[in-house]
């Protein structure tokens, strides 16, 4: 009842800020204005079998970035089209507003939630940002929707599993293999003794899987069998 209260004071002094349009929620108390949620597009059937992405081809199973590229992890999934969701990402990112995870990660949780308990998965493992990148956001957006994902559907969340040890150069406009590149000994594994059979990493946007795909070969290596990955958005891919 106290964090309760204390939660509704909170923002009544200080309102909840819209993921979409960023001003202050309408109506109080909800995690997005009602006339906001209409513009978050959500990936729809078909969807690549590998990676999630909206399929244009009904008859086809795989993405174009799939059907010519192996990827390290299983399959993945993703809840929004990155398009509809940039602006709010970037505020996400870069502008302090980490409290859009409480939505994302509840939007999360109702979309894909019977696809992600389904994959029995002993924790989830958010992608890790360098030490020096987390001081300076004063945050970790993959591990903040993480909290708020596990803390729904009753997964543990596991942040000192695996870290990042480079400080890699932003991967929007690299290319495929100058992304592989950039990732190369980017990850560290932290735990001598990894007892974990199934994990789900959880990233805020997925686009060729470099990133994925360079955790999932470190997990690998550490004796976890089952990687999957979920993804806040998803983007075209090269």
């Amino acid at each position: 009842m106290k964090n309760l209260i204390s939660g509704i004071l909170l923002d009544l002094f200080y309102p909840r800020r819209c993921p979409v349009c960023d001003k202050a929620v309408k109506p109080f108390g909800s995690l997005v204005c009602e006339e906001c949620e209409p513009k978050m597009k959500y990936i729809r059937a078909p969807y690549c079998q590998k990676c999630g992405k909206e399929l244009k081809d009904t008859r086809a199973v795989f993405c174009h970035d799939c059907a010519h590229r192996e990827h390290a992890y299983d399959c993945g999934m993703a809840l929004f089209a990155y398009q509809s969701v940039s602006d709010s990402i970037y505020r996400f990112k870069y502008r302090g507003r980490q409290e859009y995870a409480a939505y994302y990660g509840e939007r999360m949780a109702r979309i894909l939630g019977k696809r992600i308990l389904a994959l029995r998965p002993d924790a989830l493992v958010p992608v890790p940002i360098h030490e020096e990148k987390k001081r300076q956001r004063g945050y970790n957006q993959a591990e903040a929707i993480a909290g708020e994902l596990g803390r729904i559907l009753q997964i543990p969340v596991e942040t000192k599993l695996i870290k990042r040890v480079r400080k890699t150069k932003p991967m929007k406009d690299l290319s495929a293999q100058e992304r592989q590149n950039n990732l190369k000994r980017a990850f560290k594994i932290c735990q001598n003794d990894v007892k974990l059979n199934t994990i789900i990493i959880i990233d805020d946007i997925y686009t060729t899987g470099s990133t994925i795909d360079a955790m999932a070969r470190k997990l690998r290596q550490a004796g976890v069998k089952h990687i999957y990955f979920a993804a806040l958005a998803v983007g075209k891919g090269m």
